[in-house]
């Protein structure tokens, strides 16, 4: 069994003003993809300028918050949320969804696309290999916060988390990490190393995320007020993920 690390999840404080690592893992997640996406804009052939990725991260930015926390609201606690709406502002309380910004972020696609007059698809595939290290980062902030954990093993690597018990669990928010971040980067930063039909990019993104997310699941400790919400084993998020996996796969078999 491993214990988990004491992590303070204040960086400082200033009077009543407090940095927290989680939101500092956001700021790290959009830069990275911010200057992944000026990189793959100077690049000859890629029909984006720097100037174009510095306007669309504003739209990006505004994807992700609005719509993982309104995902948050709707898939995770709607019942909690339409009764006490002043709380759905509060996003310092906690509470995104992942899924919830996958659809913010192809709303902002979709903005940005008309205002430039770009293809909606040929955005997002341009856009999809910036994402997994906002993943990594988002998922790493998780475990910073010592939330979202796993499910109980008695395997070595299992931890006992604050709050959680004091039985050990897996470390998911590390395994989403790994398979959701960095291993879906390198997946995707590779396969749209090459030429491709327009919307392979994203129809792989999609199902390169919900393959991964719907693995991990099976080791992530349900949400408490749903539990599981279909067929006595399926999370919130694996059934989020299967309208991911079919879309996805549509577009990579619609782009051959």
């Amino acid at each position: 069994m491993l214990h988990y690390p004491d992590f303070d999840p204040v960086i400082f404080s200033v009077g009543p003003f407090q940095a927290r690592w989680y939101g500092m893992m956001y700021v790290f997640g959009v830069v990275a993809g911010w200057l992944l996406g000026r990189w793959r804009a100077s690049r000859p052939g890629s029909g984006w300028t720097g100037a174009q990725m510095d306007d669309f991260v504003t739209y990006l930015i505004l994807g992700i918050i609005l719509g993982g926390r309104l995902g948050y609201v709707v898939f995770y606690n709607p019942g909690y949320y339409f009764s006490h709406p002043t709380e759905i502002v509060a996003i310092w309380n906690g509470g995104m969804s992942f899924h919830g910004g996958v659809i913010g972020v192809i709303a902002a696609c979709w903005l940005f696309s008309r205002k430039t007059g770009k293809p909606l698809l040929n955005v997002g595939d341009f856009v999809a290999p910036l994402v997994p290290p906002g993943i990594f980062f988002g998922r790493l902030g998780n475990f910073i916060n010592g939330e979202l954990w796993g499910r109980v093993t008695d395997g070595w690597w299992g931890m006992v988390f604050p709050g959680a018990g004091s039985l050990p669990r897996h470390p998911s928010q590390l395994y989403e990490s790994a398979l959701e971040g960095l291993a879906l980067f390198l997946l995707l930063w590779w396969y749209s190393s090459k030429p491709r039909s327009r919307g392979a990019v994203s129809g792989m993104f999609l199902m390169g995320y919900g393959v991964a997310r719907f693995i991990v699941e099976f080791a992530r400790q349900p949400d408490a007020q749903l539990g599981f919400v279909a067929m006595n084993w399926m999370s919130m998020g694996q059934l989020l993920c299967v309208p991911m996996l079919l879309l996805g796969g549509w577009l990579v078999f619609r782009s051959r």
